[in-house]
């Protein structure tokens, strides 16, 4: 790291600090919980209340990213972030095809790797990921593989893998090192199963799984044409969701329910949560209904909608997601409010003048299922990529109305003093 006097006004420029204050965070209270165990599985459900016993909010402490200035603080397209343990954040430029270095106060450390074909090279980077040993692992389409920088400056390996497909999954490691790649292969009846490559901390294939599934079938509409079939989902129907846990396990949900399952060693821990549904306004299943046919009649012109009826309630959750402590992110279908489109073409049968958008929230959990309290995330907040969590303390990917983007490191602040 720098420490000159340009870094040092560099900082200054690109790293943006918010005052958090003095006052501490409210006491914590108990939520109301019942615990039972059926077999091998435990079940967490909170009826009522929270640890926080307020609901909390993202402030703002470090800002990486300018409009105009430096090189190293422009980006041109955000395609991943990873952050390592003593605060290092990694941004994945696809754009530039390389990775950005920036220390934990928002300082440019150093530039990882470039196109190319060679040691250290990308073709198409995906997705990075931070490993508990410091290394940085980087999924590399183009060149299927995974390469791996450090720990030591200049250190470079790569690890191959086979599997070609063009996913927007994030890069999962676990605690003990090993890391996980949604790939996809062709079975024998030419249809493309979807499966999880686990490497070892060394770059050893260790296994491969299948996607973590259940039997519900998601309902769909369609649309077929000779040489071309379209089919897009329904909008606002459950979906089945899925993430890597730093323990290793599977993090899984069907978002008809509040019912979410951790797997581990011991067994299942199910996670519950009294709560109502999300209703869906008339206008808003409209404004979804008419964007579905849209997207169909850009192949299809005389297509019209034959599936079935919109739900006139949202899922319960939308993702869910896992901190590097192991706290659970479920990200909450919320109330929807129609926005002006500032960029409506009255020429262009897929423009609206309103579309419809959601306030970003999430209920958060310890690994033992206690409920601590929901986290609402202002209006710059992205939920793509994916943010990293990590204890009371969250790094996301902003865009601004001039498209500029950064990435900003947030402090959860519960109550009205924090």
């Amino acid at each position: 790291m720098r420490t000159d006097a340009f870094a040092l006004l560099t900082a200054a420029a690109a790293a943006v600090f918010i005052a958090c204050g003095t006052d501490a965070d409210p006491p914590e209270s108990t939520p109301e919980t019942v615990i039972e165990a059926f077999g091998d599985t435990t079940v967490v459900r909170t009826l009522s209340g929270s640890v926080w016993g307020t609901e909390a909010i993202l402030v703002p402490e470090v800002t990486i990213g300018r409009m105009d200035g430096p090189e190293e603080y422009l980006f041109g397209g955000i395609r991943s972030i990873a952050v390592a343990d003593d605060g290092t954040v990694y941004v994945l430029d696809f754009q530039a095809q390389h990775v950005r270095v920036f220390d934990s106060l928002g300082v440019y450390v150093e530039t990882l790797g470039r196109r190319g074909e060679g040691p250290g090279e990308f073709t198409r980077p995906e997705a990075i990921a931070a490993l508990p040993d410091g290394r940085l692992a980087v999924r590399d389409l183009g060149n299927q593989r995974v390469t791996v920088f450090g720990p030591g400056q200049g250190e470079v390996a790569d690890w191959s893998y086979t599997g070609s497909l063009y996913t927007l999954s994030p890069l999962y490691t676990d605690e003990r090192g090993r890391t996980y790649l949604l790939a996809g292969d062709l079975d024998r009846a030419d249809e493309l199963v979807m499966e999880i490559i686990v490497l070892g901390p060394d770059g050893t294939h260790l296994d491969t799984v299948p996607t973590p599934s259940n039997d519900y079938e998601a309902p769909g509409v369609s649309a077929e044409a000779p040489g071309m079939s379209v089919t897009y989902g329904v909008p606002f129907t459950p979906r089945f969701h899925w993430t890597v846990h730093p323990s290793g396990h599977f993090l899984t949900g069907l978002s008809s329910d509040y019912r979410i399952e951790l797997a581990r060693d011991d067994g299942v821990l199910r996670i519950e949560r009294s709560q109502d549904p999300v209703p869906t306004a008339d206008a808003e299943r409209a404004y979804q209904r008419d964007l579905t046919v849209g997207r169909i009649r850009m192949s299809l012109p005389d297509w019209e909608w034959d599936g079935p009826a919109i739900p006139e309630y949202k899922p319960f959750f939308r993702a869910l997601l896992a901190g590097r402590d192991g706290r659970i992110w479920v990200q909450l279908s919320t109330e929807g409010r129609p926005v002006d489109n500032a960029d409506h073409d009255p020429e262009d049968p897929g423009s609206f003048p309103v579309t419809w958008e959601e306030e970003t929230r999430y209920d958060v959990f310890e690994p033992d299922g206690t409920f601590l309290g929901a986290v609402v995330a202002p209006d710059e907040f992205s939920g793509f990529p994916v943010p990293v969590f990590s204890g009371d303390r969250v790094w996301a990917v902003t865009e601004d109305e001039q498209g500029v983007q950064r990435v900003v490191r947030y402090r959860v602040r519960r109550g009205e003093g924090g």
